[in-house]
């Protein structure tokens, strides 16, 4: 396929390195000559210096023959207007726009094709807002992740010693929850994967994925590790619309704090949010932690812009007693070095964000993708097509599919149905089905499996 990525900032670059590595056809734009000669110098790709909304920067960048322009610059209105333009003026048939301010989204007939023309929407700060919700909603959680619109959930946690099945076979969770099914999609363990089986022993720290309908999820978890306890105050680093978008979302649930060190806008941050207590002050500063009782802290969320505050804030709210930290921070490097330590979570804004872009490129019929592992591995909700003689998957039971190894089927979302996978299921037309990819160089062989035959046409 060949692709246009517009921003080479951590977005851009983030998507490039996913996609050039699938073969794909790149071209970035940019107007910082450095920041494309680093992509350069990593990836094979082509780069264009210029501004990403002029139709001579589009032309040079290959919009005549492109498939798909991806605009992800951090400003929004060059985003919007270069989508129309691909469309007007070079006919590109999928265009995406990045989109960050929450008075853009409030309008979704701008982005249809008599105006900006922009075939999918992608809000970062929203889609990192509910990532975070999510991790605070389940404390015992390193991610979770939705399907079929919030009826079924992936969720991967570290199990613990204590835990009713650590120490116990897999097949054994359906004797300590009968009547509820759930399915173990993927276990790692030192970071090698195992492929789940009913002998296989749960061990104290394996990293379990597991698929459940959403309303089973607290009980599978519980299963292992101890129930922590449930969250009931946050502390938020940064007010930026990150920040304020969290504490929004949290405020009528959750006591919740918000430290800003910019009075003007924590003056504004009063103003918009009404059940937070709104700070003035350094989230480095442990007079201030303390004073503020973050011993007391359930969930501390460092989200400002800036990676070494984050970390610090969070080893300080950590060491003074906050029972669970999350960071926001922007280098991959630190990323891989940070999490699982004495910061919980180390969360990469590129990384939240690249699902669902990966959605609207991936070949087949991709209702949701989601990246995992810090893009080592995939959760894919593909749709079935064709029929029995068209397709490889349409009137096959689940053990009758060649999966390549490691690959593995957790669920089949049938209408409003929820059906945890087993092995004499029997897969239809239109079924949505939910698979756990624990190595991403593993994409185009699934994506073959969801190809229809030509005599389905």
């Amino acid at each position: 396929m060949k692709i246009i990525i517009l921003g080479a900032g951590q977005v851009g670059s983030n998507l490039a390195e996913h996609l050039v590595r699938e073969g794909n056809d790149l071209t970035v734009v940019d107007l910082d000559a450095d920041k494309l000669a680093a992509l350069q110098d990593r990836f094979d790709l082509r780069t264009v210096c210029g501004q990403a909304s002029n139709p001579a920067i589009l032309k040079a960048a290959g919009a005549d023959d492109a498939d798909m322009l991806v605009a992800v610059t951090l400003n929004d209105e060059t985003n919007m207007v270069a989508c129309k333009l691909g469309g007007t003026l070079f006919n590109i048939p999928t265009k995406i726009a990045r989109i960050r301010a929450i008075e853009y989204m409030k309008y979704p007939q701008l982005f249809g094709p008599a105006v900006f023309g922009v075939d999918h929407v992608i809000a970062p700060e929203q889609e990192i807002t509910d990532y975070l919700r999510k991790l605070i909603d389940y404390p015992e959680a390193l991610q979770v992740v939705d399907f079929g619109g919030g009826r079924a959930r992936l969720v991967a946690m570290k199990a613990r010693a204590g835990g009713p099945l650590v120490g116990h076979e897999l097949r054994d969770l359906q004797k300590h929850l009968p009547g509820l099914d759930a399915r173990v999609a993927a276990i790692f363990r030192r970071d090698r994967t195992l492929v789940p089986e009913g002998r296989t022993v749960i061990q104290d720290r394996d990293e379990i994925f597991f698929i459940a309908a959403t309303e089973n999820i607290r009980a599978v978890m519980k299963e292992m590790r101890r129930g922590d306890k449930s969250v009931r105050r946050v502390m938020i680093a940064g007010g930026g619309n990150i920040g304020q978008r969290l504490a929004k979302s949290l405020e009528s649930d959750y006591e919740v704090k918000i430290i800003d060190r910019n009075k003007k806008n924590t003056e504004r941050l009063a103003s918009v949010l009404h059940n937070t207590l709104v700070l003035t002050g350094d989230a480095t500063d442990e007079d201030l932690l303390l004073e503020e009782n973050i011993e007391d802290m359930d969930v501390f969320c460092a989200l400002t812009n800036d990676d070494e505050d984050n970390i610090m804030s969070s080893l300080l709210a950590k060491q003074l007693g906050a029972k669970k930290v999350i960071a926001l921070i922007n280098r991959s490097t630190y990323v891989d070095l940070l999490q699982g330590g004495e910061i919980d979570i180390a969360l990469s804004p590129a990384q939240a964000t690249i699902g669902p872009l990966l959605t609207h490129i991936r070949r087949g019929h991709m209702a949701v993708v989601h990246s995992l592992r810090r893009g080592a591995a995939e959760a894919l909700e593909a749709v079935v097509h064709g029929d029995a003689k068209s397709s490889k998957l349409v009137g096959r039971r689940i053990e009758q599919v060649e999966l390549p190894e490691g690959v593995s089927i957790g669920a089949i979302l049938r209408g409003e149905k929820v059906i945890i996978a087993h092995h004499d299921n029997v897969i239809e037309t239109d079924d949505h089905l939910i698979l756990f990819v624990p190595n991403k160089r593993l994409i185009p062989k699934v994506e073959k499996l969801f190809q229809v035959g030509l005599g389905f046409f």
